[in-house]
């Protein structure tokens, strides 16, 4: 479970205040596939960053008692002068997994070759989505944080990203931000919608998506 504790998150950008949370209580219950719908700049990408650990809240206190995943295609964490064999292995041995099982995994889905020995640096944001990706699936977390992105590369890859989350979902849950309603449906069976600072639950898909029709 992931669990928001009268969770406050504000950020002050050229002397503007904005309120991403205010004193927000909610409980991520294990178990369940929950999308998180809300307009644009609602805050949702900087509630998962908070889920993953990646950013920390203003006020109150997230918690979590799974191994939940970085949001997945998410780059920017890569040591840009490492080669991706390095970051991969890296990473690996920080969520205890081991290397070599995860780099081979990582090189065959990834398909980048011989760039996987090139630093970091020198790919492209479809290289690195794609190491990122690969390198999330390789990794067996319980939850799976998915921002937008389910899928990179053409239209061969995507159908194999996709085959690949579904099977990686069976064992474990997914937390996903979509504005897709197909991709809502295929994935979610409950959902949070963000709304004037607060988090609502749904138990259900029609629900969210109707008040996100409404009030987003």
């Amino acid at each position: 479970m992931i669990e928001f504790d009268t969770v406050t998150k504000i950020y002050n950008v050229k002397n503007v205040r904005k309120v991403i949370l205010d004193e927000a209580s909610f409980a991520f219950e294990s178990g369940k596939n929950i999308a998180i719908m809300g307009h644009n700049g609602a805050g949702k990408s900087t509630i998962m960053r908070m889920m993953a650990g990646i950013e920390l809240p203003t006020s109150g206190v997230v918690s979590c008692d799974e191994k939940v995943s970085w949001p997945l295609g998410f780059a920017s964490g890569f040591n840009g002068l490492m080669t991706g064999v390095e970051n991969v292995r890296f990473v690996a041995r920080i969520y205890g997994e081991d290397p070599h099982r995860v780099l081979e995994d990582v090189q065959e889905f990834a398909e980048l070759g011989k760039s996987i020995d090139l630093p970091i640096s020198t790919y492209s944001s479809g290289m690195k989505a794609r190491l990122a990706f690969g390198l999330s699936l390789a990794v067996n977390f319980e939850c799976y944080l998915i921002d937008e992105i389910t899928a990179v590369g053409d239209r061969r890859f995507k159908k194999k990203s996709s085959a690949a989350l579904h099977d990686k979902i069976r064992d474990a849950r997914v937390i996903m931000i979509s504005h897709s309603e197909s991709t809502i449906r295929d994935y979610c069976d409950s959902g949070v919608l963000v709304y004037q600072s607060k988090l609502y639950y749904y138990d259900s898909i029609d629900g969210i998506i109707a008040d996100y029709r409404k009030f987003c």
